[in-house]
């Protein structure tokens, strides 16, 4: 028996579905017609189920939410309460709550002070570099550095040149890193040059470059408040968000995570203030944080534990809140076009429509993130494969998803 779909577009008078299917047996004409109507949303949902059949799913793990922002509801959910690792999907918890705590005219800063006096063209005194964890610190800074004590008069430094890291605690590392990955492993000290250790290094060679004579090798000591600042280098929030997302530098989220630990004047800084932080937003939106755990700001830790629903919670209150969500947006990847998203999804209808952040460590794979549906609506969504063979079968299946939430 031959049976027919008609669609039927037309302009819709009230808030609601945009589009229905009918479908009815051509043999029936003469007759009753039995007619089967289905909506755009009942359409969705049937494409997205048909997925979550695939055999990838016998030897994986899929969490997945879809939330209708405009329509403010739920389209799709799958094991969307599943506790999973976020692999980098954990940097849109992060950008989200600093962005909400610190504002989006936040400020990173690296100072440069100096005591004593300056006799001639000789300070007798000291001179301290104070870190800020500025990941994106470079060779311009370290020149302006320098140059700020030769617009003193200063030729030479009768002193101590000091590295004051008081800003946070000691630890180079977050807690849960693979000791295998040190290579890749961001160092997390407030001052870096360049995103590496060697500042210090790296200031006085700048120095000596412009023939400031010093007598004192660099050592580790905190300024005093005394000292005057005599240069300060600043990176301004957005700075460090695009690199975070669109190119999924660790090292960026967790100077992000670090300035989120040292909101309110907490000296040293520490990981554990952090995750306060943001679990004073999970339960702000709704969730219970105890629920969670909260390991770092980057995805790296094996500690991390979230699930679908808390990211598009977290997606959906950026959202409503346009002082997060004018910066969120901008920064994530674009389908087809920029960033990790660059080479995915480059044709078809999820092309420049998928905003989204990626994820990947070993055996996972996630994707978080908005897309505009055809009707108009904004939707945002969070994917999490785990236990995947292979990552790439995890972004394939994310990249149908976004093809259906785009159709």
């Amino acid at each position: 028996m031959r049976k027919y779909v008609i669609l039927f577009f037309a302009l819709w008078l009230s808030y609601g579905s945009w589009a229905q299917y009918y479908t009815f047996d051509s043999d029936s004409l003469a007759g009753d017609t039995a007619i089967v109507v289905e909506s755009w949303e009942e359409r969705l949902q049937n494409r997205l189920t048909a997925l979550t059949q695939d055999a990838m799913f016998e030897t994986s793990q899929l969490g997945m939410m879809v939330y209708d922002l405009d329509a403010d509801s739920v389209l799709f959910a799958y094991n969307h309460r599943q506790m999973m690792r976020p692999a980098s999907t954990m940097k849109v918890v992060t950008g989200v709550t600093a962005l909400d705590l610190l504002g989006g005219d936040y400020q990173l800063e690296t100072r440069l002070c100096v005591d004593g006096v300056i006799e001639g063209r000789t300070l007798k005194g000291n001179v301290y570099c104070v870190g800020g964890l500025d990941p994106l610190f470079d060779e311009e800074d370290m020149l302006a550095f320098a140059d700020s004590l030769q617009a003193l008069g200063i030729d030479s430094i009768r002193g101590s040149i000091y590295a004051d890291n008081s800003m946070k605690n000691g630890d180079r590392y977050g807690a849960g890193w693979c000791w295998d990955d040190d290579e890749d492993n961001p160092r997390l000290v407030p001052l870096l040059y360049k995103g590496k250790e060697g500042f210090m290094d790296e200031f006085i060679k700048t120095l000596r470059r412009r023939d400031i004579v010093i007598d004192a090798f660099a050592s580790n000591g905190t300024c005093p408040k005394s000292a005057r600042t005599v240069c300060v280098r600043r990176r301004n929030i957005d700075q460090v968000l695009q690199p975070m997302m669109k190119n999924s530098s660790n090292l960026c989220a967790e100077a992000l995570f670090y300035q989120i630990a040292m909101y309110g004047g907490n000296r040293p800084a520490k990981a554990a203030d952090a995750v306060k932080r943001v679990s004073r937003l999970i339960d702000r939106v709704g969730l219970n944080a105890s629920d969670y755990s909260v390991a770092d700001g980057s995805g790296l830790s094996l500690y991390n534990y979230v699930s679908p629903e808390l990211e598009v919670r977290l997606l959906r209150y950026a959202w409503r809140n346009e002082h997060i969500y004018s910066h969120l947006y901008p920064s994530l990847p674009v389908a087809g076009i920029d960033g990790t998203l660059k080479s995915r999804m480059t044709n078809g209808s999820a092309q420049g429509n998928v905003h989204a952040k990626t994820g990947t460590v070993t055996r996972i794979s996630s994707l978080a993130g908005y897309a505009t549906a055809a009707n108009g609506h904004t939707l945002c969504f969070s994917i999490i494969n785990q236990g995947v063979q292979k990552v790439s079968s995890g972004r394939d299946f994310q990249d149908r998803v976004c093809s259906v939430l785009c159709e």
